[in-house]
């Protein structure tokens, strides 16, 4: 079954902008296949404000979102598995979504320990 995650993001941008505010990713650079400025990442992650004003050719498929932006005046494309994204929220005041650890990820394999008590 294809990942809802793509169909929230872009429901959640267009909510974001439609508001009048700054829609922003919380993106993992660790997962294979993310582009970004290097430079700009922090504790293996960073922060993508995507609003149609700050990117270009911005879309948001169902297996990345990629874009061309200005980072630091330099212009890049970048790449995001849609697997990395973190979250989306507006800039503004933080309303949007978390998304929790993909089944099947390192992250996901911590089972919880639970005791049947009688």
């Amino acid at each position: 079954m294809t990942t809802v995650v793509p169909y929230l993001l872009r429901a959640y941008h267009q909510w974001i902008e439609d508001s009048g505010l700054t829609p922003h990713v919380l993106v993992n650079c660790t997962i294979e296949g993310v582009i970004v400025p290097n430079s700009f990442v922090q504790e293996d992650k960073i922060i993508l404000n995507i609003s149609y004003g700050a990117t270009d050719s911005l879309v948001i498929g169902n297996d990345n979102i990629s874009f061309k932006a200005r980072f630091g005046d330099r212009p890049m494309s970048v790449t995001v598995p849609i697997i990395a994204v973190l979250s989306v929220y507006a800039g503004e005041n933080g309303e949007g979504m978390f998304f929790g650890p993909k089944e099947g990820s390192a992250e996901n394999e911590t089972k919880p320990n639970l005791k049947l008590i009688d």
